[in-house]
């Protein structure tokens, strides 16, 4: 049985990830800044039939100390970790000059760092096992720019050039690094905006709606899985087509 830790696991993506994974026969060490809520989920994962299988450890990903410890608590309770998703990620809106230095900081911290920092701690043993799956949750808006969003942005642009970078270091030792790029999602915090911009944004799709959390958890569990073996440094977009269009205006069809 294979074992996924997944950062930022108790809501949205990271706890559709959670959800899939152990449905479908892996063992889930969740990771989250928010201890009450990750306990609560997992004494509810484990009501439904996951006791056993899923863990959960307070941790903040952008603090070394504390992704050591996370290493320490899987080499003590839970053994070999199969797959890293590096899931946590904050969103920091404004024009740059508008972002303060300790928001740039910390979006940097927990967005870039946090892939650092497990690579850090938990690749030297896939290294030594020839063997290993590295997966970010990384986003459209690495791909491209964005009104309003130029920190997060260029976060999430420095982790799409990351896995790239990843997977040629560390394809020689058996290990895939591959990104998912999600583009606006129908997450809690998301369903928390006006309806109006909900509706905006679904028009702004071509298929009329935007992707759910638990589709970006389906491409990050085939990107895990034996079906990609052959993909590695790619950056997978789950978009429902945001991104394809160049922005011009429809051209008269005579």
């Amino acid at each position: 049985m294979k074992t996924a830790l997944i950062t930022g696991a108790t809501s949205g993506i990271g706890l559709s990830t959670t959800q899939l994974f152990l449905k479908r026969g892996y063992r889930v060490v969740m990771v989250d800044l928010d201890d009450v809520l990750g306990q609560m989920i997992k004494k509810e994962l484990d009501e439904t039939g996951y006791e056993g299988k899923v863990f959960f450890k307070q941790g903040d990903v952008s603090s070394s100390k504390s992704m050591e410890d996370l290493y320490n608590y899987t080499k003590t309770f839970v053994g070999q970790i199969d797959v890293i998703i590096n899931n946590a990620g904050i969103f920091c809106p404004g024009e740059l000059h508008e972002v303060s230095e300790e928001m740039w900081d910390r979006v940097m911290s927990v967005d870039v760092k946090g892939i650092y920092l497990t690579t850090k701690y938990f690749v030297p043993d896939m290294i030594q096992r020839r063997a290993g799956v590295i997966l970010n949750t990384a986003s459209i808006s690495g791909l491209q720019g964005d009104y309003n969003m130029a920190a997060y942005n260029a976060a999430k642009g420095a982790v799409v050039n990351l896995a790239r970078a990843m997977a040629l270091d560390y394809g020689k030792y058996g290990i895939r690094v591959n990104n998912v790029c999600p583009g606006p999602c129908m997450t809690p915090m998301f369903e928390r905006n006006p309806d109006e911009l909900v509706r905006e944004f679904e028009q702004a799709s071509p298929v009329g709606r935007i992707c759910t959390p638990e589709e970006v958890a389906q491409a990050l569990y085939f990107l895990a899985g034996d079906e990609a073996q052959a993909c590695t440094g790619i950056n997978l977009p789950v978009t429902t087509g945001f991104g394809l269009h160049t922005g011009q205006p429809i051209q008269d069809k005579g």
